[in-house]
């Protein structure tokens, strides 16, 4: 076994490490992550594939860090045109934002699974079939002239071919049911839009693979390096949603900036095809010798150049607009008028305590109506805004048992004679 395939093992296992600690930290501390643990995830992941690159470098793989580096910046920079469909996907199933960490992360699992399919693919494509890479180039130049002048301003607006599916065979309801996927009512079983979503996430994202994907081979054929570029620009990709926040829609000149980048990437795969040339139509089978040769820090020169531009070009344009609107904010991160400065949505009680969601309510020993929240504080449901508490309470609790408090409540069951005489027989 080579140096390189040992390191290749190591990364990977680390790598897959990384995934499962964050994945059960969303699932077992659901909250939405303040702009510093959004920023700190951020950051430590950009720093992970510094690591990978310059451990690449030392270990006498120069040429290959080097493609790593121009790699995982063309995947980074093309999966931002991702978080604006995360935004409209999320928007569209009204996913809980305590929930939204957990659907983007599976998601993002999911998407990860199919590129490595994707990814394998391909890789058996070109080494068979050289001329692919004319049919890759062509493709990303019309996708880069249709992100610059003929926007899909549906994309994620429509149930994508996966959901129709799913909608067709089995019974949906539009209620969640916390983080499950199915939900029981009246004898019948539901599956909930916590699996909708979590598949339309993955599977739209495996649309932006056919972009991805041929583009990271114009920089490296490596399956390792495609793979671990496409691990390290998704890993990011949730806590960058979170961290941009309202800014994503400011950045209006974006999407060219993107599709410069595309095009550029379609330029050199035709021109790569073109010095491998095969097929006996062209240059009678012969490799066309004329063709110029892009480096991999061309590459990396214009994704970064291509990047720096549309951002600061945005900037520029909303520091402009600021003056007439007189909105100067640059709109990071989540609203903070929703969340606590740990990042958990939450509700108070009449004293002024906190109570993290998601929460419940149930009857305690004594008989009275407790509300328990996500670290199990206790509080009588007396001590809560009602109409607070019944909104919370509809949108965290499984639909089953919010109908067995709401029977006992109109029967005056588990109320204390505050509750009775405020309260009456009214839902929670």
């Amino acid at each position: 076994m080579t140096p390189y395939q040992i390191f290749e093992i190591v990364s990977l296992t680390v790598l897959v490490a990384i995934l499962i600690f964050d994945l059960l930290i969303v699932v077992k501390r659901p909250h939405v992550p303040s702009m510093k643990e959004a920023t700190a995830w951020v950051v430590l992941y950009v720093s992970l594939a510094l690591v990978f690159a310059g451990l690449l470098f030392l270990s006498g793989e120069q040429q290959k860090a080097g493609e790593f580096v121009t790699g995982w910046l063309l995947e980074y920079s093309l999966s931002i045109d991702n978080l604006f469909v995360f935004i409209i996907i999320l928007s569209r199933f009204a996913v809980p934002k305590e929930m939204q960490q957990r659907v983007l992360m599976i998601g993002i699992l999911i998407a990860i699974v199919l590129r490595g399919i994707f990814i394998l693919v391909g890789v058996q494509l070109i080494e068979s079939f050289s001329w692919v890479f004319y049919i890759f180039g062509a493709y990303l130049v019309y996708v880069a002239w249709q992100q610059a002048f003929g926007h899909d301003d549906d994309a994620g607006e429509k149930d994508n071919f996966a959901v129709r599916l799913l909608k067709r065979r089995f019974n949906f309801t539009d209620t969640w049911n916390g983080g499950k996927i199915r939900l029981r009512s009246e004898g019948v079983t539901y599956l909930t839009p916590f699996l909708m979503v979590i598949i339309a996430l993955g599977t739209t994202d495996l649309l932006f693979a056919i972009d991805s994907i041929p583009a990271i081979f114009s920089v490296t054929t490596d399956p390792f390096l495609v793979f671990a570029c496409n691990i390290f620009a998704l890993m990011g990709l949730r806590q960058l949603y979170f961290l941009l926040g309202g800014l994503l829609d400011r950045l209006v000149y974006l999407h060219y900036g993107i599709a410069a980048i595309l095009g550029f990437i379609g330029v050199k795969l035709v021109f790569h095809a073109m010095e491998e040339n095969e097929l006996p139509f062209i240059n009678g089978g012969e490799h066309i010798e004329w063709v110029p040769h892009i480096e991999t820090w061309h590459s990396l020169l214009v994704i970064l150049l291509a990047m720096v531009v549309a951002v600061v070009a945005s900037l520029i344009k909303l520091r402009i607009d600021a003056k007439q609107t007189g909105d100067a904010s640059l709109h990071l991160g989540p609203s903070e008028a929703e969340l606590g400065a740990d990042g958990h949505y939450h509700i108070v009680d009449a004293t002024g305590k906190t109570f993290y969601r998601p929460l419940r309510v149930e009857h305690s020993e004594t008989g009275t109506l407790q509300v328990v929240d996500a670290k199990g504080t206790e509080a009588p449901a007396a001590d809560f805004h009602e109409d607070v508490l019944r909104e919370a309470a509809s949108q965290d609790m499984d639909p089953e048992a919010l109908d067995e408090v709401r029977r006992r409540i109109a029967k005056g069951e588990g109320l204390d004679e505050r509750e009775l005489r405020e309260r009456g027989d009214r839902n929670v």
